[in-house]
């Protein structure tokens, strides 16, 4: 069996790749890569049996180029990971096997904009403003949401917390504009001081087949930020939460209204808890995370059932929807090594050795 993941040299996408080759169904599948290999560690790495060079789907070439790789492949089935490629697929098909959220919902979630104006007034997303970084910079701005407020890259696609920060006061919110010349549109919102978690929802047809919740507590390099948040968990917890997961589920089911579509393949919806502890969702993902391998680490592998479903094997996906985890179990990642999943972790006395045997 052949493969192809996109976006391959990205940490999501390897992580997608770690999730499969961990999967006792497709381990021994041929994996193929492409991306526009800008990070040349996921080049030369040599996670995949082949990885072509692409460009970006916004390149009037893309689709000839894409077209003659599966032509001369001929995947049985492609997992799409970036989020502008999982658009362009669900709305431009390719004749092969792929599961994707559908165009309308894909073209809603992937903006900022767009997703909290479709969750105004539900109490599902923070207070927000979107506005042009021109108008923030104006010297009678005021900013109608009060202090700290929450300042991001309001643009669609945007990730690892692109042009985030926690703004004091009006001088601070001005000068992260101005150190942040190449944004011409940001989305202010409410600070909310909560835990930070992620919950990924499978969906095929309209059906709910997989969920898996997590908590994002430390990132990797975190201090080279000045949000301190990177995009990249260097320190987590999986989660099973009624709370999260009725949050995650009425926020869908009102886009789904709203668009008039079933929701299909893989989304992950990030939270932030407000002061009473209640998620508030920040965005909608329509691509994997990397928190994909650690979950199949610990016995739920999303990036199989998605696989499976892609390749209309829905009868051989198993096990429950959602997974019960110890309650101090731990998701460990560092920048060298591959993740590390601890169901029952334990802190070590001054003096005492931890035994790898353990």
């Amino acid at each position: 069996m052949k493969i192809l993941i996109t976006g391959a040299c990205a940490v999501s996408a390897r992580s997608v790749l770690r999730s499969l080759k961990m999967s006792e169904k497709f381990k021994d599948a041929e994996f193929i890569g492409w991306d526009m290999c800008s990070l040349l560690y996921g080049v030369y790495a040599g996670e995949f049996d082949r990885l072509y060079k692409v460009p970006g789907v916004a390149d009037p070439d893309y689709r000839k180029i894409v077209q003659k790789i599966l032509d001369e492949e001929k995947p049985d089935a492609v997992i799409v990971v970036p989020e502008v490629e999982v658009l362009y697929w669900s709305k431009n098909p390719f004749n092969l096997k792929y599961i994707v959220p559908t165009p309308k919902f894909a073209e809603l979630a992937i903006s900022k904009e767009r997703l909290f104006d479709a969750l105004a007034d539900t109490g599902l997303v923070p207070k927000y403003l979107n506005i042009a970084s021109s108008e923030i910079m104006k010297h009678d701005f005021t900013n109608p949401l009060g202090y700290p407020v929450w300042i991001r890259d309001g643009s669609a696609g945007t990730a690892s917390a692109k042009g985030a920060f926690k703004a004091e006061s009006i001088d601070e919110l001005q000068a992260w504009v101005k150190i942040n010349p190449h944004t011409s549109q940001f989305q202010l919102s409410e600070f909310l001081p909560g835990r930070n978690l992620g919950c990924f929802c499978l969906f095929n047809n309209g059906q709910l087949i997989k969920m898996a919740q997590a908590q994002r507590i430390e990132y990797i390099m975190s201090k080279v930020a000045v949000s301190g948040i990177t995009g990249n968990t260097s320190k987590g917890k999986l989660l099973n939460e009624e709370k999260i997961k009725a949050t995650a589920l009425r926020a869908l089911e009102i886009l789904s209204d709203k668009v008039n579509e079933k929701m299909n393949g893989l989304v992950v919806i990030d939270m932030k808890e407000d002061n009473e502890g209640n998620p508030i969702i920040t965005e909608i993902n329509i691509r994997h995370v990397a928190f994909s391998s650690s979950f199949a680490m610990a016995g739920q592998n999303i990036s199989e059932a998605q696989l499976l479903l892609a390749l209309d094997r829905d009868h051989e996906v198993c096990g429950p929807i959602a997974m019960d985890y110890p309650a101090e179990n731990l998701l460990l990642r560092d920048v060298d090594g591959d993740p590390i999943y601890v169901a029952h972790p334990r802190e070590l006395n001054m003096g005492e050795a931890f035994h790898a045997s353990n």
